[in-house]
């Protein structure tokens, strides 16, 4: 049995390519597709499709809105070029992501997992609201909203971190990691974005390549390069905190 699906992007190029990408696994009927998305809204609200691949950036209304608006539960596979977007979307139980360029390997894992749902009845689960996934995940990407919560993906196997129990992010070799009960974990968020995201009440840079949670601040010490911090945690961890950087972290350590 053939998956109906319906195929949203701003791009018409990209609309092409994944219709393309969908037909030739021989397991998707393209129903229908659109570039503009209230002319998609329009089109789904009684269209016979089991899926809908919608690309969550688009000008004027944004994927998240156009769920938002639907009038009825269908399942989403989101399809979008910002992996922190897709990592986000996973992690509250969207049926799937893509990122752009969609690659076929990966979208015969996204149909496989859709297949299951289906045949399972969502794994023994209700099926995922949509529609409140995507009020879910606008609060959560909304600019200057505070993350709480961040993914880190390896694999097919996601984990999703409480940034309160983050001790430390750094950058090393062109990879950003959170640091959680020790372990390492990788993120898709620059330092920069991490810098202005994070509760700034918390957290505070001590260096170009490294953020602190003051919470686990153990000590304060003076090393051979300038000042070290340790930290409260199994390894008793060390970072140095860069000369320009040390008076911002004793006024949020309140000394």
């Amino acid at each position: 049995m053939l998956i109906r699906a319906y195929v949203v992007d701003d791009e018409r190029l990209a609309v092409q390519r994944l219709t393309r990408l969908l037909t030739d696994t021989g397991r998707v009927l393209v129903s229908g597709s659109a570039s503009d998305p209230q002319e998609a809204l329009d089109a789904l609200g009684d269209a016979d499709v089991d899926v809908v691949f919608l690309d969550i950036q688009m000008p004027e209304m944004t994927g998240f809105e156009l769920i938002e608006r639907l009038d009825r539960n269908i399942p989403v596979v989101f399809t979008t070029a910002y992996d922190r977007y897709a990592l986000e979307a996973f992690a509250v139980n969207s049926i799937d992501y893509l990122l752009k360029p969609v690659e076929a390997a990966r979208l015969e894992k996204a149909l496989d997992k859709l297949e299951r749902f289906h045949v399972s009845g969502g794994s023994g689960q209700a099926a995922p609201d949509v529609r409140a996934l995507a009020k879910q995940l606008a609060r959560e990407l909304a600019p200057g909203r505070r993350i709480e919560r961040i993914a880190s993906r390896v694999g097919e196997r996601t984990t999703v971190l409480d940034v309160a129990r983050v001790t430390h992010f750094f950058a090393k070799d062109k990879l950003t990691f959170a640091v959680s009960a020790g372990r390492e974990h990788v993120i898709d968020f620059t330092m920069a974005e991490l810098d202005s995201h994070l509760d700034s009440r918390r957290f505070v840079r001590i260096h170009r390549a490294t953020i602190v949670n003051v919470g686990f601040v153990q000590e304060l010490y003076p090393g051979v390069d300038g000042l070290l911090l340790r930290l409260k945690d199994e390894g008793k961890t060390e970072l140095s905190v860069a000369r320009d950087r040390v008076r911002e972290l004793k006024e949020r350590l309140g000394i």
